[in-house]
């Protein structure tokens, strides 16, 4: 697979990510004083654009990352975006018991990908 084949599906879990952490977070800043079925129905549309991305990533990734490989990915690049969307849309910090735990995932990266 080619290099740049081997990256779509990372990317394209970066972007369905995007949607995804502003489709489950992103009511608690916009919508916090509307009714809950507003934000749920607002959350619902964004998520349609989460998938239109996550299931086509899978579909590439499977073939040349392991179903394994392609979680473990999701979850690194998960907490990736979530960590940027609380910093600087919610405005809240990250602590250092962040980076601990940031740096179990890389270890869980490590273990994923070692043959």
């Amino acid at each position: 697979m080619s290099t740049f084949r081997a990256w779509s599906p990372i990317l394209l879990l970066v972007l369905s990510n995007v949607f995804m952490t502003w489709a489950w977070y992103g009511h608690l800043r916009t919508h916090r004083d509307s009714p809950l079925w507003i934000a749920i129905l607002v959350s619902w549309g964004i998520a349609f654009f989460e998938y239109c991305l996550m299931v086509p990533a899978n579909r590439m990734g499977y073939g040349h990352y392991t179903l394994p490989q392609l979680k473990v990915i999701q979850e690194v690049v998960t907490l990736v975006v979530f960590g940027g969307f609380v910093v600087f849309v919610m405005k809240e910090r990250l602590h250092l018991n962040h980076l601990w735990a940031g740096l179990c995932l890389v270890g869980a990266v490590y273990f994923t990908f070692r043959t």
